[in-house]
């Protein structure tokens, strides 16, 4: 059988799959404990939530409960920015994860107002380090959909991975992914397909993809694996279908060439615009 190609997740050197999942809407539907099991038993090791995630740490931790799998690598965050309410995330992620240790803790959707508030005295990171020291948390990350922000955390020292958008539609992180390559940073790739503030158009795409059409769900998933600089991109699943879908094109996928690339983000404009 045919196994998912792993890539190393930065300076924390673990090995994860080029494709994850990510669980923001999971635990929604009732499908969603299938779509869990399905993803775990079709090889993927990365499965990546957050505390506001409503139900998802619960669900996740019910699933690795009833599979005795402590083998998945686990990602979550919190968007709390003081370093008490940061160390309460954790150890309520702990509870719900079942988990002694997490592999990676992130701070959340941090902005430029909200950059030195994590970093000062008192705040988030210091928060998630004392966590780390004590060993409840193996690696420190962060998301934030600012390129600024994101630069700095990559160039700061202070963080293992960052989370950033990065699709035909957001082709202008992609120096970011560099930068991070040279830094030996971990990059995980949310919103692969286009992300929520575009899933009218995503549907839309779904619904028109065929031969005239360069774009597909598939093609976009495609157009970010192609990226060697990025360690893994977790495209949201609700239903088991949408991860077997995502399963079958990171197994069988060739690499985009630029000009190919480059064809997709003009496409991706023109759906936009």
């Amino acid at each position: 059988m045919a196994e998912l190609k792993k890539r190393r997740l930065g300076r924390t050197k673990v090995m994860v799959t080029e494709l994850g999942l990510g669980t923001l809407d999971t635990a929604q539907v009732p499908e969603g404990e299938e779509t869990l099991h399905l993803a775990l038993d079709l090889g993927v090791n990365f499965i990546d939530t957050a505390r506001i995630y409503e139900g998802s740490e619960y669900l996740i931790g019910q699933v690795l409960r009833k599979r005795g799998d402590q083998s998945c690598y686990l990602a979550t965050k919190t968007i709390n920015r003081t370093r008490d309410g940061a160390q309460y995330d954790i150890d309520r992620s702990l509870r719900l994860l079942g988990r002694d240790r997490i592999d990676l803790y992130q701070l959340d959707d941090v902005s430029p107002e909200s950059w030195e508030a994590v970093r000062r005295e008192g705040g988030a990171l210091e928060g998630l380090q004392i966590a780390q020291f004590l060993g409840k948390i193996a690696h420190i990350g962060i998301s934030s959909h600012h390129l600024g922000v994101l630069e700095q955390a990559i160039t700061c020292g202070e963080f293992d991975t960052v989370m950033l958008e990065y699709s035909a539609f957001s082709p202008e992180t992609e120096r970011l992914i560099g930068l991070a390559q040279e830094r030996d940073v971990g990059v995980i790739v949310m919103r692969p397909l286009g992300g929520s503030g575009r899933m009218t158009t995503l549907r839309g795409i779904r619904h028109a993809a065929g031969p005239e059409r360069l774009l597909s769900p598939a093609m976009l998933l495609r157009y970010v694996l192609s990226h060697p600089g990025i360690s893994v991109a977790i495209p949201g699943a609700r239903y088991p279908s949408r991860v077997r879908e995502n399963v079958d094109l990171a197994l069988t996928y060739h690499p985009l060439d630029d000009a190919q690339k480059r064809a997709c983000e003009a496409e991706a404009t023109r759906w936009l615009y």
